[in-house]
């Protein structure tokens, strides 16, 4: 195989021991039929030189990678589901296939998603559908062009089989997935281990997440390693979910075994962007309670913080342990400022003042039919749009709200933070782009009825293009 000079392979995984995974055998499948590679991203790990037929070779029949890991590995951990401790979980239809270094030192892993059964699979077919490939490309690629911290979607081809599923009309399409991530461990990793008592290899993980994924962490001893690894995840996490909320981007199932110990966002199954601003918003149709409703993330992610601290209890003080939780709330108000300011794209003027606009422009939004994208889009540099936006399409809803004054006084003295990009040809154009349900139905029926996917491919450049004025700089598209 052809790879470039950028690849390094780092199959770190197997410095933790046998007794946190399972070698498992890919699924064979009847068709390769190659949808999407990210090659913005396969050049950052020096896999962008593969031509096709290899990249199918090894993310379609997942042939090992040179100098990585000679066998997929399904990794064990254990869960939270809905609140309810969960033993019997562990990579159920995917697993690692890779592990490489990034172009800025990191370590990351490449993932799978349909890949086939592992004795994880609890009675399931280990496959994914079609469309909820497509959908997990569109999640990760608008919270990349909103700067939220995401895997990429490294790669999906169609499998030539036909599931059959409870919540799809069936027989419907399959896919494999392939992401690119910042470590294929979550807070249930560590779970597990408490739940078995195995104190030793509970010690060895802390060493192991702090040596390659939080150096910063590092302490003389484990006991002050795990507490202080803590403080990072806590405050990983907190800026994760600010991001969220300011996105308007409800996860759907956050279980402690979709918490990443890098704080990022992975695993995308029913998620939903809010339309309008609204709280209550519930992604999951089997989420009957609105446990991970919009408006609860914030609160979630700290109880799933708080499991995580219980299960490294065995190898770290309950008080430091303590210390490092009530960093939190800080950390996530902080966090919800800066990506507030970013994304309406206006200079920070201090926490008061910023918490002022914030809690005015929500309580304009709350309860109006007014598109949150469609919010940002009109304001974005604060005053500096104000004739735009009161000339836009929206213009007789801000009118019309009795809230709008008190917004528009406390968005007074707000100034552009980058002005030029105000006169970009995004800003003189009719609509912000959108990831909305509708959004997502409309493109998979193009795909789904006329197997045309040239929508979804544009869908992506724009979100690519809309991220690169923004400064996030997702790369650009590379499709068949």
């Amino acid at each position: 195989m052809s790879v470039a000079p950028a690849y390094r392979p780092a199959p770190r995984i197997r410095e933790l021991g046998s007794e946190f995974y399972d070698p498992v055998v890919a699924a064979s499948f009847p068709a390769h039929r190659l949808r999407l590679r990210n090659d913005a991203h396969a050049r950052a790990v020096g896999l962008d030189a593969l031509d096709d037929a290899a990249w199918i070779d090894h993310f379609g029949r997942f042939r090992a990678l040179p100098g990585n890991l000679d066998e997929p590995l399904a990794l064990r951990y254990h869960g939270r589901q809905f609140g309810v401790y969960n033993p019997a979980l562990g990579d159920g239809r995917g697993f690692l296939f890779g592990q490489v270094l990034a172009d800025d030192g990191r370590l990351l892993d490449l993932g799978t998603k349909g890949s086939g059964q592992t004795p994880y699979s609890r009675g399931g077919d280990g496959r994914l559908t079609l469309k909820g490939g497509v959908r997990e490309i569109l999640a990760a690629e608008f919270l990349e062009a909103q700067g939220v911290p995401t895997c990429k979607i490294f790669s999906l081809i169609e499998t030539g089989e036909r599931l059959v599923r409870g919540d799809e009309p069936s027989p419907t399409r399959a896919s494999a997935l392939v992401r690119l991530s910042w470590s294929h461990l979550r807070f249930g990793t560590f779970e597990r281990l408490a739940y078995h008592r195995e104190r030793e290899s509970l010690a060895r993980l802390v060493e192991h997440v702090v040596a390659n994924y939080h150096p910063s962490a590092r302490r003389p001893t484990t006991a002050a390693s795990a507490a202080a690894l803590l403080e990072v995840v806590c405050a990983k996490t907190a800026a994760l979910c600010a991001r969220w909320m300011v996105a308007g981007f409800v996860h759907g199932v956050l279980n402690t075994d979709n918490m990443s110990l890098t704080g990022e966002s992975f695993d995308y199954g029913p998620w939903r962007v809010m339309p309008t601003y609204d709280l209550n918003l519930v992604a999951a149709y089997f989420d009957h309670d609105g446990r991970y409703a919009a408006g609860r993330q914030p609160r979630v992610c700290l109880w799933n913080l708080e499991r995580l601290a219980e299960a490294l209890l065995p190898v770290a003080e309950a008080e430091a342990l303590r210390a490092a939780l009530a960093g939190y709330a800080d950390a996530y108000a902080a966090e919800v400022r800066r990506a507030f300011c970013e994304r309406l794209g206006v200079a920070p003027r201090g926490a008061a003042r910023d918490d002022a606009l914030i809690d005015a422009a929500y309580a304009l939004l709350d309860g109006s039919n007014l598109s949150l994208d469609r919010f940002f889009f009109d304001w974005y540099g604060g005053e500096a749009s104000r004739e735009r936006a009161l000339a836009g399409p929206a213009a007789a809803a801000y009118a019309e709200r009795p809230l709008f004054g008190e917004f528009a006084a406390a968005l007074r003295g707000y100034a552009a933070a980058v002005p030029e990009r105000l006169c970009d040809p995004y800003y003189a154009g009719a609509r912000p782009i959108a990831v909305t349900i509708d959004v997502v139905e409309r493109l998979w029926a193009a795909i789904d009825r006329d197997d045309d996917w040239a929508p979804l491919y544009a869908a992506i450049e724009e979100l690519r293009a809309a991220g690169r004025l923004w400064g996030n700089r997702p790369g650009d598209r590379s499709a068949p």
